[in-house]
């Protein structure tokens, strides 16, 4: 048999404002939260197409979050040091205002940008932070998504995800390329490209590195993928097929599935690939291992029991626990990062849908109405789920909200796009 997910197997200012086509993700919201926070950001000062640029992607960062509904602020810019007329503010509706300035330092070749601002809470009249960020003409998108991350923070109480990163597979005619982007699709950089498929990347914890299948020499390969350096090492390269790699949260080890002594079976090795053990051992076909946040449990795939459910082991090895039990498909588990959710991938009716199970009750909820899901994703803050379906017969991204209510689809033109992996908070 083939589980669902088994089928995947056979730097300038310019970058704010004209990005190339045929390499970005552009996205496309089809919901949004309900109660959203009216927030105004208003232009920053200083040179007009720079801090214009910036604005535009604070703002576009918090209206794609689906949790803001943004304030007209007319063409009025308004800086750090401004005094608020809050009750002017109130009048149109804001219960936040943002305001800052971007600065230029440098000679010609060299320069450096600084950019501050400062948050308002409108109805209490009163600063609620602020910040400086520093930065050269490439990371002007960065300052401006970590201005939105503070500004998210400030105003929902938990982190934002702006600044973070996915990874994903493009495939076009006869070609395959790892790319990583910023949550915002843009700044896509292609770490790897090759005629054979490339599958399952995952972000170690540190954001540094990223863990890969690649075909490259003709059969499934696990890699580890240096992101500062490009370098790589093999990190499982036994007889048969080496598959689906996780990460321990601390980043010390992975996990494997291998057939080297038989049948698909999960292995734990360090990171560097030694010290490979055999956690269990099954009749069947175990894969897809996740680690638990808290490093205890894997969370796997399994067809030990007849049909494809999802099952839970100790790292230490031992009892074998079931997880799944409604319905006789479920695939592809991935733990929130809070460990108190499991997304996963659920067949019913012929449909393969995004689900998401609450551990403690057992309580399921479908999040997707699409007929092709595969490869869920947690953003790190816990509230967005990224993952890959198909769209008029053309491989997509797509993202959800844990609550079902915001809804994104993220796309490139004239090519498949699979296997979304969201990276760890920026360091």
């Amino acid at each position: 048999m083939r589980f669902h997910s088994f089928r995947k197997f056979a730097a300038t200012v310019i970058s704010l404002t004209a990005i190339t086509a045929q390499a970005q993700l552009s996205i496309e919201i089809t919901g949004a939260g309900a109660n959203r926070i009216p927030v105004a950001i208003a232009d920053f000062s200083g040179e007009r197409i720079v801090a214009q640029a910036l604005t535009s992607v604070i703002r576009a960062d918090l209206d794609r979050s689906g949790l803001f509904r943004l304030i007209d602020t007319g063409v009025t810019s308004l800086d750090e040091t401004s005094s608020i007329a809050y009750a002017d503010w109130k009048g149109r509706g804001a219960d936040a205002l943002a305001a800052g300035s971007i600065a230029s330092s440098g000679a010609a070749g060299d320069v450096s940008y600084e950019a501050r601002f400062r948050l308002h809470d409108v109805q209490k009249q009163a600063v609620l932070g602020g910040q400086a960020y520093k930065g050269h003409a490439q990371q002007l998108r960065t300052m401006a998504h970590r201005i939105s991350d503070m500004i998210y923070e400030k105003l929902t109480g938990e982190s934002g995800i702006f600044s973070t990163r996915i990874a994903y597979i493009v495939k076009s005619t006869g070609r395959y390329e790892l790319q990583i982007a910023d949550a915002d699709g843009m700044n896509a950089q292609t770490a790897l490209a090759s005629r054979e498929p490339i599958i399952s990347p995952i972000w170690s914890p540190d954001g540094k590195k990223l863990a890969y299948v690649s075909f490259e020499a003709k059969k499934p390969v696990v890699y580890v993928h240096s992101l500062i350096t490009g370098q790589r090492h093999v990190a499982a390269n036994f007889k048969g097929s080496n598959s689906a790699p996780a990460w321990s949260p601390d980043g010390n080890k992975l996990a494997l599935v291998l057939t080297k002594d038989g049948g698909s079976q999960i292995y734990l090795a360090n990171a560097d690939g030694s010290g490979v053990a055999r956690l269990a051992s099954s009749s069947g076909i175990d894969t897809e291992p996740r680690f638990s946040p808290d490093g205890q449990f894997i969370y796997f795939t399994s067809d030990r029991g007849g049909s494809p459910q999802i099952y839970r082991i100790p790292v230490t090895g031992g009892e074998v626990q079931r997880v799944t039990y409604e319905g006789n498909y479920n695939v592809t588990p991935r733990l929130s990062p809070d460990g108190k959710s499991m997304a996963f991938i659920a067949r019913a009716n012929g449909r393969f849908q995004l689900s998401l199970m609450d551990l403690a009750s057992k309580q399921t909820q479908i999040l997707t109405d699409s007929v092709k899901d595969e490869s869920p994703s947690f953003a790190p803050n816990g509230r967005m789920i990224i993952y890959a379906t198909e769209i008029g017969g053309r491989g997509v991204l797509a993202a959800v909200s844990t609550d079902g209510r915001v809804k994104q689809k993220l796309s490139v033109q004239a090519a498949d796009v699979r296997e979304p992996a969201w990276g760890p908070y920026a360091k």
